[in-house]
């Protein structure tokens, strides 16, 4: 592994430097960073490594357990190889930047990242090394526990059976969050009722499954015919998953399965209180996120401003998703405020279709169409629109888009009280 970077507190500042080889630690060959930090829980560690060319051994003694601090390249990513009737990569138009195309589909990213994979790549060795490692948590997209529908839904009829495998992790000590994309007429009723029920008797080696309504773009020529849930289905699937969340929590003590917020958008109910989803722990993904959002607005709206020295107008643009409850729980209060003239701004996804209403996936490009015409003062963009590199999903940035709507843009961030109150007192974006 080749080092990018020797941070300045690393103990191994000034015998490594960046373009350096870290071939082994301990004996073990490093092929990523989990196996530097994996294998250099030891109390004396013997580091190898190559520096132009000339092989060199560091020995450590009494090595305090902490941070090599070393940054290393980054590792090819373990692909998908399956064609799901719903994978949202075969649902995005030709000519965007490339990193929008890779199907992450590995071991890796679902330990450090909480990346859902569907274990089809994980070779026997793969498996071998999550258990010696305990790489745990996994995230495992299921769908469906019956293999022959599992093996339609994924399009691969060389697929293993999922249980078999989710067993083994078990057995062997690995905690597991599951989730199931449920598609109208393929996976739901009694299909959901099954994989539910089959992964629920794996508790608690599976800690939580989220069922998730399927999102489709316009991008689907060529595809399998899916559609999404009207609002009475959607509040089926509520009404089906609840039914055995109320078993699970007198048998187990957990409810362990969990509509994802969107499957509550859809059918037009209130969201759950927070107690509803116990640890939280497929946020992520979406479950829980949104009471959450509004929990944290109310905890923190004390901080904003009683009122406005200087008058301001604000426009705060958002998903169709998100219009609802932002109307109901949020508006209201900042409506309240003396001097702030407050707009919400629903953007239409013109981009990937107005069936994809989340924020996440809002571009530049219909941002701009909405709030070309906007008198505000200040516009608040939701956080998640933007990658690290501050670019939306159609490449127009951040400062490209600030630009078009004369330098009037702030960052939004899922505290939203903090990023009204940095707006409202002036304070950086």
């Amino acid at each position: 592994m080749r080092i990018i970077t020797v941070h300045k507190d690393s103990p191994l500042e000034g015998d490594l430097t960046a373009e350096c080889e870290l071939l082994s630690i301990n004996g073990h060959e490093i092929n990523d960073l989990i196996d530097a930090r994996f294998h250099s829980s030891s109390e004396s560690l013997k580091l190898e490594y190559r520096e132009n060319g000339i092989l060199r051994i560091i020995d450590i003694e009494d090595w305090d357990y902490r941070d090599l601090g070393l940054e290393l390249e980054a590792t090819k990513i373990k692909v998908c190889k399956n064609k799901c009737i719903f994978c949202f990569i075969h649902q995005q138009p030709k000519g965007m930047r490339r990193a929008l195309y890779v199907k992450d589909d590995d071991y890796r990213y679902s330990f450090t990242h909480g990346n859902f994979i569907t274990l089809s790549t994980v070779t026997e060795e793969d498996f071998q090394r999550i258990i010696d490692q305990r790489l745990s948590p996994m995230y495992i997209s299921v769908h469906a526990t019956d293999d022959t529908l599992r093996r339609c839904i994924f399009k691969n009829e060389k697929l293993e059976p999922i249980l078999p495998r989710l067993r083994h992790l078990i057995y062997n000590g690995i905690r597991i969050h599951t989730q199931t994309v449920v598609c109208p007429g393929v996976n739901d009723g009694d299909a959901l009722t099954q994989t539910i029920t089959e992964l629920a008797e794996l508790h608690p080696g599976i800690e939580t499954l989220a069922v998730v309504p399927v999102g489709l773009t316009r991008y689907r020529d060529r595809l399998p015919d899916l559609r999404t849930f009207t609002s009475e289905e959607g509040g089926a699937v509520i009404d089906q998953v609840e039914a055995l969340q109320k078993k699970y929590l007198k048998d187990e003590g957990t409810r362990f399965v969990f509509p994802a917020d969107e499957l509550f958008i859809i059918a037009g109910r209130p969201l759950p209180p927070l107690s509803y989803y116990e640890e939280m722990s497929q946020f992520e993904n979406g479950v829980g996120m949104v009471r959450q959002f509004i929990v944290d607005f109310n905890r923190r709206k004390r901080y904003l401003p009683k009122k406005l020295d200087k008058k301001m107008k604000l426009d705060i643009v958002t998903g169709r998703s998100a219009e609802p409850f932002m109307r109901s729980e949020i508006m209201p209060f900042l409506e309240n405020i003396p001097g702030l003239e407050i707009k919400l701004c629903p953007v239409d996804n013109e981009f990937w279709g107005r069936s994809v209403t989340v924020s996440g996936l809002l571009t530049g490009g219909d941002i701009l169409k909405t709030m070309q015409n906007s008198s505000a003062d200040r516009i608040l963009l939701p956080p998640n629109c933007l990658n690290n590199d501050n670019l939306f999903l159609d490449d127009m940035s951040f400062d490209d888009l600030d630009g078009k709507l004369d330098g009037r843009l702030g960052f939004g961030s899922y505290q939203i009280a903090d990023s009204l109150k940095n707006v409202l007192s002036g304070e950086a974006r």
